[in-house]
Protein backbone atom coordinates (compact mmCIF):
# COMPACT_ATOMS: atom_id res chain seq x y z
CA UNK A 1 0.00 0.00 0.00
CA UNK A 2 2.88 2.35 0.82
CA UNK A 3 4.40 1.71 -2.63
CA UNK A 4 1.10 2.55 -4.27
CA UNK A 5 0.84 5.81 -2.33
CA UNK A 6 4.45 6.67 -3.14
CA UNK A 7 3.87 6.07 -6.88
CA UNK A 8 0.71 8.19 -6.77
CA UNK A 9 2.58 11.01 -5.00
CA UNK A 10 5.43 10.97 -7.56
CA UNK A 11 3.00 10.96 -10.52
CA UNK A 12 1.02 13.81 -8.95
CA UNK A 13 4.17 15.90 -8.45
CA UNK A 14 5.22 15.40 -12.09
CA UNK A 15 1.74 16.28 -13.34
CA UNK A 16 1.61 19.43 -11.20
CA UNK A 17 5.10 20.49 -12.33
CA UNK A 18 4.24 19.97 -16.00
CA UNK A 19 1.01 21.94 -15.57
CA UNK A 20 2.82 24.82 -13.87
CA UNK A 21 5.40 24.97 -16.66
CA UNK A 22 2.68 25.22 -19.31
CA UNK A 23 1.07 28.15 -17.49
CA UNK A 24 4.39 30.01 -17.40
CA UNK A 25 4.67 30.09 -21.20
CA UNK A 26 3.31 32.47 -23.75
CA UNK A 27 -0.02 31.92 -25.48
CA UNK A 28 -1.29 33.27 -28.78
CA UNK A 29 -4.85 34.45 -29.37
CA UNK A 30 -5.90 35.52 -32.89
CA UNK A 31 -8.71 38.01 -33.55
CA UNK A 32 -9.85 35.55 -36.27
CA UNK A 33 -8.41 32.32 -37.62
CA UNK A 34 -10.37 32.23 -40.89
CA UNK A 35 -10.82 35.01 -43.44
CA UNK A 36 -13.27 34.94 -46.35
CA UNK A 37 -12.20 37.13 -49.28
CA UNK A 38 -15.48 36.46 -51.07
CA UNK A 39 -15.25 36.84 -54.87
CA UNK A 40 -11.95 38.23 -56.13
CA UNK A 41 -10.76 38.89 -59.70
CA UNK A 42 -8.23 36.43 -61.14
CA UNK A 43 -4.64 37.71 -61.13
CA UNK A 44 -5.34 40.50 -58.64
CA UNK A 45 -3.51 40.04 -55.31
CA UNK A 46 -5.59 40.40 -52.13
CA UNK A 47 -4.26 40.85 -48.60
CA UNK A 48 -5.57 40.33 -45.09
CA UNK A 49 -3.97 40.76 -41.69
CA UNK A 50 -4.56 38.30 -38.87
CA UNK A 51 -3.93 40.19 -35.64
CA UNK A 52 -2.95 38.30 -32.50
CA UNK A 53 -2.34 39.05 -28.82
CA UNK A 54 0.08 37.36 -26.45
CA UNK A 55 -2.17 36.35 -23.54
CA UNK A 56 0.59 34.48 -21.68
CA UNK A 57 3.16 35.86 -19.22
CA UNK A 58 6.27 35.12 -21.32
CA UNK A 59 7.29 36.86 -24.59
CA UNK A 60 5.76 35.22 -27.65
CA UNK A 61 8.03 34.48 -30.61
CA UNK A 62 6.74 33.32 -33.98
CA UNK A 63 9.41 30.96 -35.31
CA UNK A 64 7.79 30.15 -38.65
CA UNK A 65 4.78 31.17 -40.73
CA UNK A 66 4.38 28.79 -43.66
CA UNK A 67 1.72 29.04 -46.37
CA UNK A 68 0.84 25.68 -47.92
CA UNK A 69 0.66 27.08 -51.46
CA UNK A 70 3.02 29.02 -53.72
CA UNK A 71 0.20 31.45 -54.54
CA UNK A 72 0.25 32.71 -50.93
CA UNK A 73 2.90 34.94 -49.33
CA UNK A 74 3.22 35.55 -45.58
CA UNK A 75 4.83 38.32 -43.59
CA UNK A 76 4.68 38.43 -39.79
CA UNK A 77 5.91 40.05 -36.60
CA UNK A 78 9.46 38.82 -36.15
CA UNK A 79 10.27 40.47 -32.81
CA UNK A 80 9.16 39.05 -29.43
CA UNK A 81 5.63 40.08 -28.46
CA UNK A 82 5.32 40.83 -24.73
CA UNK A 83 2.34 39.92 -22.57
CA UNK A 84 -0.73 41.89 -23.62
CA UNK A 85 0.90 43.23 -26.78
CA UNK A 86 -0.25 42.60 -30.34
CA UNK A 87 1.44 41.25 -33.44
CA UNK A 88 0.32 40.37 -36.94
CA UNK A 89 0.44 37.78 -39.69
CA UNK A 90 -0.09 39.41 -43.10
CA UNK A 91 -1.23 37.09 -45.90
CA UNK A 92 -1.28 37.98 -49.60
CA UNK A 93 -3.02 35.62 -52.04
CA UNK A 94 -2.72 35.82 -55.84
CA UNK A 95 -4.60 33.24 -57.93
CA UNK A 96 -3.65 32.44 -61.50
CA UNK A 97 -6.90 30.65 -62.39
CA UNK A 98 -10.60 30.88 -61.55
CA UNK A 99 -11.90 28.50 -58.87
CA UNK A 100 -12.86 28.34 -55.22
CA UNK A 101 -9.98 28.20 -52.77
CA UNK A 102 -9.31 27.20 -49.18
CA UNK A 103 -5.68 27.76 -48.19
CA UNK A 104 -4.01 27.00 -44.87
CA UNK A 105 -1.19 28.94 -43.25
CA UNK A 106 0.79 27.17 -40.51
CA UNK A 107 1.95 29.39 -37.63
CA UNK A 108 4.62 27.95 -35.32
CA UNK A 109 5.64 29.71 -32.11
CA UNK A 110 6.94 29.17 -28.59
CA UNK A 111 3.38 29.29 -27.20
CA UNK A 112 1.76 26.52 -25.16
CA UNK A 113 -0.26 25.77 -28.32
CA UNK A 114 2.83 25.85 -30.53
CA UNK A 115 1.09 25.26 -33.87
CA UNK A 116 -1.90 27.24 -35.09
CA UNK A 117 -3.64 27.04 -38.45
CA UNK A 118 -5.04 30.07 -40.23
CA UNK A 119 -7.33 29.73 -43.26
CA UNK A 120 -8.20 31.97 -46.17
CA UNK A 121 -11.13 31.12 -48.39
CA UNK A 122 -12.91 32.65 -51.33
CA UNK A 123 -13.70 32.34 -55.01
CA UNK A 124 -11.49 33.58 -57.83
CA UNK A 125 -13.55 34.80 -60.80
CA UNK A 126 -12.35 35.68 -64.32
CA UNK A 127 -11.41 39.34 -64.75
CA UNK A 128 -13.97 41.32 -66.72
CA UNK A 129 -12.62 43.60 -69.43
CA UNK A 130 -13.72 47.24 -69.31
CA UNK A 131 -16.71 47.84 -71.59
CA UNK A 132 -17.88 44.18 -71.54
CA UNK A 133 -20.94 42.83 -69.77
Amino acid sequence: MKKLLMIFAVVSIFAFTASAQDKAKSEIKFNEEKHDFGKIPMGTPVTTVFEFTNVGPEPLILTEVRPTCGCTIADYTKTPVKNGEKGMVKITFNAAFASSFNKTIVVISNAVTSTKYLNIIGEVVPKTEPGTN
